[in-house]
This record gives structure tokens, C-alpha cells and sequence, in this order.
């Protein structure tokens, strides 16, 4: 009896036991068999410009390396209009099971649609996995312009109204730069004629052929007409060494003046916070599948040569530029209103 009891017990002790490691087992990794089962069919990748664009490229760039990590087919899709709206209801329109993957460009395009597009949606209800590709906007002239630095080009628009042309992407960081300032100058906004552009390729293309007299643009992008312009301020509190340019605001001591450094384009990934919300274990796969592609050295190679940015920034810090980026877009959209 005694023995029986002791066999009792120990059988009791040792069911306890693997009670225990199951239970710890279960708290260690939570969810393994869905997470193992994620992704079991293709992913699409759902860009919110079109074909040929810098997110396009990023994305088709990243695309089968991403693919690689996770094991699936990805498919690249265009959804473009009304500045990445149309883009961004999709991808929220679509079941929250980390199937769609969002590649935009998210500041300035995403907060704009907010701010200026009536978009029902907010920054919170995007998850972003990284940004990878950071382009900070570059103020420069038509090569033939008589004007030698930013504060005798600002003299001229406070001397001369109406007789200077600017070319900028419509609702982009460098559209607002343009009419900061002149708000900080103490210049009536009428005094520029602001042409503004759907894309950067017509912007650019206004000033490289003496249309415009200055443009405020991506810098990156602007490689291709570095022959036709001459490059005033980076907006930027650093100096950019690589365009010989001024920080914008060193630019305007002569003037007393300075403006806030808004961030440039900010271009990277994102799932809807939905997904992340009811698949927590997914939407870290993802992550780690991105992160894991940008380790790969043939892919940075590629990236590179494309010049498409590289950037690990993650999920954290990439919320945290788009909550700073809309707080500063906020304060001063009406400026893009006038």
C-alpha cells in the first residue's frame, strides 16, 4: 500500500512535470503551428504609384529577395491615384491576414491624403514593417539663372512678383518648402508663380529646360539633370557635401530667417495595424523576412547600382518618423491650401 502510495505519487509528480513543461512550452512560443503555417499561398504587393516610380522600383526591387525569406511567390500590383489614396483603401480593403504588403512612399503621400485628401483613414491604422529609402528635398536653379544663392533668388520673388517660376510635385515636402519660404520671409504666396506637377519627372523637367527658374525637389532623384541646375540649400540640418550645398537654414542666415526642416520622403513598407493587431506572430515573420533580405549582400548590390535606398529602420522608428512627419505637415497645411 505504502509502495503503491509512493508510486502514486511519483506518477502524479512526474504528469505535473509534463504539465509544466507543456505549459512552459505553450507561453515560450505562442501560436507556432499558425505562424508555421504563415504564408501558404502568394503574397501581392501593392504599390501606390505607378509603374516605373521610385516605390514601384523599390518594391519590385525587394520583391523576389522578400519572396525568397518567405517562401512564396510575391506579385507586384499598381494601384495609383488621387496621391496614394486610392492605393491605401485598397490595402485596407483587404482581409487582415498578411496577404498585402503596402510599398509607398509614405512621407509626404500618405499624410497628405489625410490631411488634404479626406481620407478616412489615419496614420495609426498602418503597421510599417521599414522604411528603407530616405531622400531629402534639394533647392537648385536652371543652370542659366542670374540669381547666385538663396537669399538674393527670395529678394527677387519680395522685388519682382509674379516673375518667378518654381516647379514642385504637388503636395509634396519641396511644395511646401516653397511657400514656407516665402511665409517666413514675410512674401505674399502670390508672389511666386508655383507651378505644380503630378510627378517629379515633369518637375524636373521644367527646370532642366529653363521653364522654371528654381525647383524644390528630391535630391536622389535629381541625378539626371545635375548638368542643368545649381544646387542652393539641401533641406537638411547638415550640409550635403556630395551636391555642395548649404543646410537650408545656413543658407538663410543672410536673410535672419529660418524654417523648420521638414523630413523628405520617407519610402518603405506596411501591413494594415489591423493584421498586426490579430496576427502579432505573422506580421514579426514579415519583419524578419525584410530584414533578413536587406542583410543579403547581392541585394544591397542591386539596390545600389539602382540607387533605391537600403536602410534597416524598423518597425518602431519608421511609426515614429510618421508621427513626427504628420504633426509637422499638420501645422503648416495651410499653407498648401492658399
Amino acid at each position: 500500500m505504502k509502495q503503491s502510495t509512493i508510486c502514486g505519487e511519483t506518477f502524479m509528480s512526474l504528469s505535473c512535470l509534463y504539465l509544466l513543461i507543456g505549459s512552459c512550452f505553450l507561453i515560450v512560443f505562442p501560436d507556432t503551428s499558425v505562424a508555421q503555417d504563415y504564408p501558404d499561398k502568394p503574397v501581392t504587393m501593392v504599390v501606390a504609384f505607378g509603374v516605373g516610380g521610385s516605390a514601384d522600383r523599390m518594391a519590385r526591387a525587394m520583391s523576389t529577395t522578400v519572396s525568397e525569406e518567405l517562401g512564396q511567390p510575391i506579385q507586384v500590383i499598381n494601384k495609383m491615384g488621387a496621391g496614394t489614396l486610392l492605393g491605401a483603401n485598397y490595402v485596407l480593403g483587404q482581409p487582415p491576414d498578411g496577404y498585402t504588403v503596402f510599398a509607398n512612399t509614405f512621407s509626404p503621400y500618405l499624410l497628405n491624403t489625410i490631411l488634404e485628401g479626406n481620407a478616412k483613414y489615419t496614420v495609426g491604422d498602418f503597421a510599417y514593417i521599414n522604411f528603407q529609402w530616405f531622400d531629402e528635398d534639394l533647392i537648385a536653379l536652371y543652370q542659366g539663372s542670374k540669381f547666385r544663392d538663396l537669399p538674393e533668388l527670395i529678394q527677387g520673388i519680395r522685388d519682382k512678383p509674379k516673375t518667378i517660376k518654381a516647379s514642385v510635385v504637388r503636395g509634396s515636402a519641396g511644395h511646401l518648402m516653397a511657400k514656407l519660404l516665402l511665409e517666413v520671409s514675410g512674401i505674399p504666396q502670390e508672389n511666386l508663380n508655383l507651378v505644380t506637377y503630378n510627378s517629379g519627372g515633369q518637375a524636373r523637367a521644367a527646370v532642366a529646360g529653363g521653364v522654371v527658374d528654381f525647383i524644390v525637389i528630391s535630391a536622389t532623384g535629381s541625378e539626371t539633370i545635375r548638368e542643368y541646375i545649381r544646387p542652393l540649400a539641401i533641406v537638411s540640418h547638415e550640409a550635403n557635401d556630395e551636391w555642395n550645398a548649404p543646410s537650408i537654414n545656413e543658407a538663410l542666415k543672410p536673410l535672419g530667417v529660418s524654417v523648420p526642416v521638414l523630413p523628405g520622403s520617407a519610402r518603405g513598407f506596411a501591413t494594415t495595424a489591423e493584421f498586426k493587431h490579430q496576427h502579432p506572430e505573422r506580421f514579426n515573420i514579415l519583419v524578419s523576412a525584410f530584414q533578413r533580405a536587406l542583410q543579403d549582400e547581392e541585394l544591397q548590390r542591386q539596390l545600389k547600382r539602382s540607387d533605391i535606398g537600403s536602410r534597416w529602420t524598423g518597425p518602431e522608428e519608421s511609426e515614429k518618423i510618421m508621427e513626427t512627419s504628420f504633426t509637422i505637415f499638420k501645422d503648416y497645411s495651410y499653407l498648401l491650401k492658399l
